[in-house]
């Protein structure tokens, strides 16, 4: 089995029940919700054009994905315009935009391209389904696993769960990398000290926080982004 088999088996098995989640939360699962045929077609064609094969790769972890990156597409830090436009994998049933997939795929460009980037590395998050939370008006705004403790506790089990089944795809456990050097890098940190998945965990910002606040400064970050990762190559 190739590693896309390996994650696209995953991805199809994921599943989080909303009635054990706090109040007014609901977690996101675009491989089962209504646009699922859409997604499954456009994470088999991504996966199978990146993965397909059985090479050890790194392991980068993100929070938890977003309405308009992965929970759109099913693919990490990939809204529909870098699908289509650095994927070469086109998409006109939906269009979203992300501000994290443009530095995220800035970064891998200057890399190498995305044929390079993911022979060598796998993305996904502490967290692979996002969450939202239902306002007074009924809206649904990105949540994070971190931000209640009520949810933090009640996804741990599929935290763990779902990070075990990620490294029998062939991950290189030596080094993890964090995305989010706070809240997601302290929890990631936490739980390999008490379970043991990788032998160092190294932060990285978040590329939302990067693209949010520090955006005259995004080119400094892709370098950092650049030496970080290939030093964790070794």
């Amino acid at each position: 089995m190739t590693f896309a088999e390996k994650i696209l088996r995953f991805n199809s098995s994921l599943s989080l029940d909303n009635n054990r989640l706090p109040e007014r939360i609901e977690a996101m699962n675009p491989f089962r919700d209504e646009n699922s045929d859409l997604i499954n077609k456009l994470t088999s064609l991504f996966y199978h054009k990146y993965y397909n094969d059985d090479h050890p790769r790194k392991l980068i972890l993100g929070i938890n994905p977003g309405r308009l990156g992965a929970g759109a597409t099913g693919i990490p830090f990939t809204d529909t315009k870098r699908l289509s436009g650095d994927c070469h994998i086109p998409v006109s049933e939906i269009k979203t935009h992300e501000p994290s997939s443009v530095f995220v795929y800035e970064m891998i460009s200057a890399f190498g391209g995305t044929e390079l980037f993911y022979k060598s590395f796998y993305i996904s998050s502490v967290s692979p389904l996002g969450f939202v939370k239902i306002n007074e008006k009924g809206k649904a705004l990105n949540f994070n696993y971190y931000d209640r403790v009520d949810l933090q506790n009640a996804v741990l089990p599929f935290i763990l769960k779902t990070i075990r089944l990620q490294l029998e795809f062939g991950i290189d456990t030596k080094t993890c990398f964090c995305l989010g050097t706070g809240k997601n890098f302290k929890f990631l940190k936490k739980l390999n000290g008490e379970y043991g998945f990788f032998n160092k965990i190294v932060p990285l910002e978040h590329p939302r926080y990067i693209m949010q606040y520090k955006s005259k400064q995004k080119q400094q970050y892709i370098e950092k982004y650049m030496q970080l990762l290939r030093d964790g190559q070794s």
